[in-house]
């Protein structure tokens, strides 16, 4: 599984980070982490709202730091 996240590297993006370790852990899944901080790949993604998370090249959450627990229901 990999997770890639898209963001500047703001506190938010290290939180929504932290929240899709801790779901993929709970799950006892095993994952590869990306972080994209460049602004031109960003928006290449088609992202428009930071912080960003893409599950397998998906983008599932955008805008908004998602908990632990709203990540975790994605992997399911």
């Amino acid at each position: 599984m990999k997770f890639t996240i898209y963001g500047s590297g703001c506190a938010k993006c290290k939180q929504l980070t932290a929240n899709a370790e801790q779901a993929a852990q709970q799950k006892g899944l095993a994952y590869e982490l990306v972080k994209v901080t460049d602004t031109n790949a960003i928006i290449d993604a088609g992202i428009m709202r930071t912080p960003a998370l893409a599950i397998d090249d998906e983008i599932v959450i955008e805008g908004k730091v998602a908990s632990a627990d709203e990540v975790a229901s994605l992997l399911d």
